[in-house]
């Protein structure tokens, strides 16, 4: 059987595979350390979970120094040089929006798995949509090599050469939404809570609704991720107060309650998968340009939930 296992085996045997060609890399004049911090986040999910949590957490403190004080590089760029250049031309000539067909499979396999498979003994039922993700990418990537007649080895070491370009950002989204679970079990819902019984007026629905699509954008913000934020605010916020003490609709103010994250999501650098990453695959001046280019639609389309979930939440 398929289990959530199997994905943390095939994650860390390609960041280990990153570690491996930085080793190899002369471009790279921070090598050693580029190999460190891809061998110990493959580590993590090679043996993370036969690992003491004490470990576990030094590994993670130690990734945090490493990206912290700035240790981290990049060697020469493959894709950069004329031959390779010339073959991605003749690529893009020859296949048209052909290309394309890789990436959409993604979605489709992890959408006709996460249908299927639940009904089959082949994959853990509980993580089927997880696993179906990773089976659609594995088949994307075997269909891109195909299409390409293109080498796997060329293709990963191209993939570590992305996440190098990248650097910790590509690992910050993991670390903020376990950061989210440690404040959700620590608590911190009930803390928010009661900060905001302090500061709000109980008797104002909108003030309520204002402190939880706020909130929840804020501490996106704050977090990096909407997921990370949803059960804090949620738990301190969105129950108490709009469901019970309101009596809201709870799948609508979960509902609106996301996408007021996701606007959190369009303003902050700490999303870095959406904001910092972009910025550094297209080589622009301004690493934040994403960030300020969205920002008004964040906070337009944040207004209009807050709107939203005042106006109908207490009528379905």
């Amino acid at each position: 059987m398929i289990t959530l296992n199997t994905v943390y085996i095939i994650a860390g045997l390609l960041f280990a595979a990153f570690a491996i060609f930085n080793l190899r890399d002369n471009t790279n004049p921070k090598r050693f350390i580029n190999a460190l911090f891809w061998g110990i986040y493959a580590i993590t999910f090679l043996v993370g979970t036969e690992l003491p949590h004490f470990v576990t957490g030094c590994m993670a403190i130690l990734l945090a120094v490493i990206a912290g004080t700035g240790q981290l590089g990049k060697g020469k760029n493959d894709t950069n040089q004329p031959g390779v250049q010339l073959k991605r031309e003749a690529n893009a000539k020859r296949f048209g929006n052909k290309l394309f067909i890789p990436a959409l499979l993604i979605p489709l396999v992890t959408l006709v798995g996460t249908l299927t498979l639940k009904y089959t003994p082949l994959v853990e039922t509980k993580n089927v949509t997880l696993i179906s993700l990773v089976l659609g990418t594995l088949v994307a990537f075997l269909v891109a090599l195909l299409m390409l007649h293109d080498s796997p080895i060329k293709a990963i070491k191209a993939a570590g050469q992305t996440m190098d370009t990248v650097g910790w950002a590509a690992i910050l989204p993991q670390m903020l939404a376990a950061l989210g679970g440690l404040f959700a079990l620590a608590g911190v819902g009930g803390v928010v809570a009661n900060l905001v019984k302090d500061v709000i007026p109980m008797g104002s629905p909108l003030a309520i609704v204002i402190a939880y699509t706020f909130g929840m954008a804020l501490f996106t913000m704050i977090m990096g991720n909407g997921f990370a934020a949803f059960p804090v605010m949620t738990a301190g916020i969105g129950l108490p107060l709009i469901v019970h003490q309101l009596g809201g609709n709870p799948a609508i103010m979960g509902a609106i309650g996301m996408l007021s994250g996701f606007c959190g999501t369009l303003m902050t650098p700490m999303a870095a998968n959406f904001n910092i990453v972009p910025a550094a695959l297209l080589e622009l001046q301004d690493k934040y340009a994403v960030i300020k280019t969205q920002a008004m639609t964040g906070l337009l389309l944040l207004l209009a939930n807050t709107a939203f979930l005042y106006f109908f939440v207490f009528r379905f």
